[in-house]
C-alpha cells in the first residue's frame, strides 16, 4: 500500500491531469463531514440556528480559501462552536474570481506560462470552492461568495490598476491607505518559494496576477462590511493573498480582527488579535507572562518540552527525522572545531511570511548574512557556524531560493572560519548551538528556546523574542556591528535573563499554544481532523481551550490558556 502511494506521488509529479484527480479525492475525502454530528444533536443545533439568527452578534469566517483543509477543519468547528454560543456566523469564500491566491504554488505549475496565462481558473478553482460550499452548506449557516460584492466596474478597475502600475511600484503600491502591494508581493513570493522576484521569466506575470487578486479582494471586503455589520472576523495566516487584504479592511472598518495558525505542540493552535501573529508576537506587552509564579513543577515541565523538540516527539510541526547529536561525528562532518570559541547564526526560510518589520537591522535576510560573513572574514578568532534551516527542502512549499546557493554566489570560496551546516544535513541545530559562545538570528523562533537554556543572543530581524528584555536587540547595522565587536562574551546569560527567557518559553509554547483536544493528528493533509462524539463536546464549559478561544473572538479576551493554573 505504501509502495502504490509513493508510485501515485511520483506519477504525480510529472501528470497534471493526474495531480488534479488525486486533489479532487484528498478534498472530497478530508473536507470535515458534520452530518452524523448533526442529526445526532439535530434539535440542539437547530435551536441554536434559530438564537443565533434572531439574537446573535454577527461573526464572520471569511475562508475564502475551500481547498485549505487545515484552515476550513478548524474553521468549520469554530463556526459550530461560536453558533452554539449564540452568533450568527457568516462564512466567505471565494468562488473562482481570484486570479491567483494562497492556494497556488510553483509545485503546480512545471509550465510557469500556462499560470501565467491561465492562472488557477483551469486547474485548482471549481474543485476548491465546491467541496468547501457543501460542507459549509451542510451546517445550515449563511455562505457569501466573493461575485457577491464585486460589481464589472470593480473587476474593470482592478484590471486596469493592476496592469498599468509599473512592476518596480507593485509592492509599495497603496489603495485608499491598503496596502494592496505588500500582500500582492507577499503573495508572489510564496508562490515561487523565493524571497525575491529576480531570474524569473514570469515573474511580471505572476505578481500582477496577485496584484489584481488583491486589489478585488479589497473591493469584496469594503463592500461585504459596508452592507453587514459584524463584531469580528476569525481567519487563518492575516498575510498573503487573500488573507492580508481582509485584515486589512477588516481593521479599516472597525471590525475586530482575529487570526490564527496551527502550534508547533500537537491538538494546539495560536490565536492573535488585530493582526497575524508575525507581527503580534513582538509587540505583547510583557505583563502577560512576566508575573507568572515560577516554580520547580513549570521549570521541569518547559525544560523536558524543550528536550522534546530536539526529536519533535510532541509536536506536529517538526523538521528532523533522526537528528545527529554526538559532537564527535559532528566535528568530523562540518569541520567545527568546538575547542575553540563559536558563535552560531541560523537562518529561516526566505519566502516566508515577507512583510514589512522597521525594528530590522537589515533590508532583509540574505543581506544580513552575507554581511554577517563579511564581518567574520576579519575575526579568525572566532568561527561563524551557520546553520540553514532544514525547512528549506523538508517545509509545506520547500524552497526554491536556497540560502547556501545565494552564499556561494558571493562566497565562492568561504572564510576559513565560516562553517555552513546545510539543510539536509542530519546535525542536530541544538546540539551545535549549545556549544556557541552567543548565537545570532534573524527570525527564527529557536530564540526561544536557546534563551531559555540561557544561551546569549542576538535579534538582527522580527524574532518573538525582541521586545522582551532577555535579548540583544539592534535595529541598525552600527549597533549590530558593535555588538559583534565585543565577541566573544564568554558567559552564558545571567539567572535573571534566562529566567525571564524561561518564563516567556513557558508562555508561549503552554498558554499562547493553546490545546482543542478533538484535533487529531493525521501525519499528512490536512495535519489534524475533527473527532467529536457529539456536538456537546463543543458546548461552553466543555472544553477549557475551546472557551478560551471562542470568548476571545467574541469578547475580546486575551488568548491565553493558564496552565500553569491547571492540573
Amino acid at each position: 500500500m505504501i509502495l502504490e502511494k509513493e508510485k501515485i506521488k511520483e506519477l504525480a509529479k510529472k501528470s497534471r491531469t493526474l495531480r488534479c484527480l488525486v486533489r479532487q479525492y484528498r478534498l472530497k475525502r478530508h473536507q470535515p463531514s458534520w452530518e452524523h454530528l448533526l442529526k445526532k444533536d439535530k434539535d440542539l443545533w437547530s435551536n441554536a440556528l434559530k438564537n443565533a439568527a434572531l439574537k446573535g452578534e454577527k461573526v464572520l469566517i471569511p475562508t475564502s480559501i475551500g481547498a485549505y483543509l487545515a484552515g476550513t477543519t478548524l474553521e468549520s468547528l469554530l463556526a459550530v462552536a461560536l453558533t452554539l454560543r449564540g452568533s450568527e456566523v457568516h462564512i466567505l469564500l471565494c468562488d473562482e474570481v481570484l486570479p491567483a491566491c494562497f492556494d497556488c504554488w510553483i509545485g503546480w505549475y512545471s509550465d510557469q506560462g500556462r499560470f501565467a496565462k491561465h492562472g488557477p481558473k483551469k486547474d485548482l478553482c471549481k474543485d476548491c470552492f465546491s467541496h468547501a460550499y457543501k460542507m459549509f452548506d451542510s451546517l445550515g449557516i449563511k455562505i457569501y461568495r466573493y461575485s457577491d460584492f464585486l460589481s464589472e466596474d470593480e473587476l474593470q478597475e482592478a484590471e486596469n490598476i493592476s496592469s498599468s502600475v509599473p512592476f518596480e511600484d507593485i509592492g509599495s503600491y497603496l489603495l485608499d491607505g491598503t496596502a494592496v502591494g505588500e500582500h500582492a508581493m507577499a503573495g508572489a513570493l510564496r508562490f515561487y518559494a523565493r524571497g525575491n522576484l529576480e531570474g524569473e521569466p514570469y515573474a511580471e506575470h505572476i505578481l500582477r496576477r496577485y496584484f489584481k487578486a488583491s486589489l478585488i479582494t479589497t473591493y469584496v471586503m469594503r463592500n461585504l462590511l459596508d452592507e453587514i455589520k459584524y463584531t469580528s472576523a476569525v481567519f487563518h495566516h492575516g498575510i498573503y493573498v487573500p488573507q492580508g487584504l481582509i485584515g486589512e479592511v477588516c481593521r479599516q472598518k472597525g471590525v475586530r480582527v482575529v487570526n490564527w495558525n496551527p502550534g508547533y505542540r500537537k491538538n494546539s493552535f495560536v490565536f492573535s488579535h488585530h493582526d497575524t501573529y508575525h507581527h503580534t508576537m513582538m509587540t505583547e506587552p510583557v505583563e502577560k507572562w512576566m508575573n507568572i509564579q515560577w516554580n520547580d513543577t513549570l521549570e521541569a515541565e518547559l525544560m523536558t518540552y524543550l528536550k522534546s523538540r530536539w526529536k519533535g516527539t510532541q509536536d506536529w510541526i517538526w523538521f528532523h527525522e533522526k537528528p545527529k547529536f554526538d559532537l564527535k561525528k559532528i566535528e568530523e562532518e562540518t569541520g567545527i572545531d568546538f575547542t575553540k570559541p563559536c558563535i552560531g547564526m541560523l537562518t529561516s526560510v526566505m519566502w516566508d511570511a515577507q512583510l514589512h518589520y522597521p525594528s530590522n537591522a537589515f533590508p532583509n535576510m540574505l543581506d544580513w548574512v552575507l554581511r554577517t560573513i563579511e564581518y567574520f572574514k576579519k575575526r579568525q578568532d572566532l568561527q561563524l557556524i551557520i546553520r540553514i534551516h532544514p525547512a528549506e527542502i523538508r517545509g509545506t512549499l520547500p524552497s526554491r531560493q536556497k540560502m547556501f546557493d545565494e552564499i556561494k554566489r558571493v562566497f565562492p570560496v568561504l572564510p576559513r572560519n565560516v562553517i555552513v551546516i546545510p539543510p539536509e544535513s542530519q546535525v542536530s541545530t541544538y546540539a551545535v548551538m549549545l556549544q556557541c559562545d552567543t548565537v545570532i538570528i534573524y527570525n527564527t523562533k529557536t530564540g526561544i528556546e536557546l534563551t531559555a537554556m540561557g544561551i546569549p543572543v542576538i535579534v538582527a530581524g522580527e524574532a518573538w523574542i525582541r521586545n522582551k528584555g532577555f535579548a540583544m536587540e539592534v535595529d541598525n547595522p552600527e549597533s549590530y556591528y558593535k555588538l559583534l565587536d565585543k565577541l566573544p562574551l564568554n558567559n552564558r546569560m545571567s539567572s535573571e535573563d534566562t529566567l525571564k527567557a524561561r518564563k516567556y518559553a513557558y508562555h508561549f509554547f503552554f498558554r499562547r499554544m493553546i490545546p482543542l483536544e478533538f484535533m487529531i493528528p493525521t501525519g499528512s493533509n490536512p495535519p489534524y481532523k475533527i473527532q467529536l462524539e457529539s456536538l456537546k463536546d463543543l458546548l461552553p464549559g466543555r472544553a477549557k481551550g475551546l472557551d478560551i478561544i471562542c470568548d476571545g473572538i467574541l469578547k475580546g479576551s486575551d488568548f491565553i490558556y493558564p496552565a500553569e493554573l491547571l492540573p
